[in-house]
């Protein structure tokens, strides 16, 4: 799978996240690049998974000489198990790709304030939580200052992230996983969401190179029932 070496991994979600993130940077992503629009689907009958594809979408911001210099991955949605298998095996197509030699992945995702545990009261308040894989390519300090290092002690339940931290360190792909955290204003849930997704936009905008437009940005999240429990959780560790 052909990516650029900046490459922003997300999965699309009833609350409208991803699409959000996506909608922002396609609108305006800078003189210098234009947007090329692909898709993926990849079988999982080596898991022995026949009634699923590991599928979704990439937006490639290409440069005037056609060369890629950020690609956002959008998967699809999936339950375990088949979760770890399509992640497994699009993530595995990315670092099978030999065509940049350093490769950067950042991986945005938002979780409930009661999915989080083992919290110090210090950074009970923080809106986005950092953790780094491949310390030896290290993150720029400028974007180091916006986002907050968890305490050895947090402990997030959330199946996603569970999953792709287990397969990228396995893989060995330096990474940013960026962690918003909702729930805490419960009068004003919707508009917290929406200044999380923004702060990660901004955050992903230094990174990348990207232009970020707030302006684009539609929250019409999906209202859910309460996250089910996550049975699977205890494979990823």
């Amino acid at each position: 799978m052909k990516v650029a070496s900046k490459v922003i991994f997300l999965f699309s979600d009833t609350k409208g996240f991803a699409s959000a993130i996506s909608d922002a940077f396609r609108s305006n992503p800078s003189p210098s690049l234009r947007c090329l629009e692909d898709s993926f689907e990849l079988s999982l009958e080596g898991y022995g998974i026949k009634d699923h594809k590991a599928s979704g979408r990439i937006f490639h911001f290409a440069n005037n000489g056609g060369i890629y210099q950020v690609s956002l991955v959008i998967m699809q949605h999936y339950e375990p198990p088949v979760l770890a298998c399509a992640v497994n095996e699009v993530l595995s197509k990315i670092a099978g790709d030999k065509s940049s030699l350093i490769r950067k992945l950042y991986v945005p995702i938002i979780v409930e304030s009661s999915q989080i545990k083992g919290e110090s009261k210090s950074q009970s308040g923080a809106l986005v939580y950092g953790i780094q894989i491949d310390q030896e390519r290290e993150t720029n300090e400028a974007l180091l200052s916006k986002i907050v290092k968890p305490p050895p002690t947090l402990r997030i339940q959330h199946e996603t992230l569970a999953c792709c931290l287990h397969l990228l360190n396995v893989l060995k792909l330096p990474t940013l996983f960026l962690i918003g955290k909702t729930g805490q204003n419960l009068r004003n849930k919707s508009t917290e969401e929406f200044e999380i997704t923004h702060t990660i936009g901004e955050i992903l905008a230094s990174a990348t190179g990207l232009n970020y437009s707030k302006d684009s940005v539609t929250w019409n999240p999906t209202k859910t029932s309460r996250d089910s429990k996550e049975p699977w959780l205890a494979l990823y560790g």
